[in-house]
């Protein structure tokens, strides 16, 4: 009975461990969505690498990790949460329709 514990208590160690691993690794980006965004009034610009989102909208710039999960876009600003949340509504090669946390839909060219 001790064995059968201890084995279960180490299958259940290696399960959490290699899901903490893999949790922000395997992160998937569109391949159209990096890149320099301007939005149609040339108010807003937003710059997308494989690793960060930045919006510039007046203020001072700020760098934040992102992962997306189906059509929404999860910014935080190092590791911190709650997460922002940008919905992609339209995305192609040279245009995009985001829904910022406030509601309001932005579209973007590059």
């Amino acid at each position: 009975m001790k064995n059968l514990t201890i084995i279960n208590l180490s299958a259940c160690l290696f399960v959490l461990a290699a899901a903490a691993c893999t949790s922000n690794s395997g992160k998937q980006t569109n391949p159209k969505l990096p890149g320099t965004w301007k939005s149609k009034d040339g108010v807003t610009v937003l710059k997308i690498t494989d690793k960060q989102f930045t919006l510039e909208d007046g203020a001072a710039p700020v760098a934040e990790d992102y992962f997306i999960k189906g059509d929404t876009i999860f910014t935080s600003f190092e590791g911190n949460q709650p997460y922002t949340k940008f919905v992609i509504q339209k995305l192609d090669d040279h245009s995009m329709k985001l829904m910022f946390p406030d509601s309001v839909a932005i579209e973007f060219v590059k």
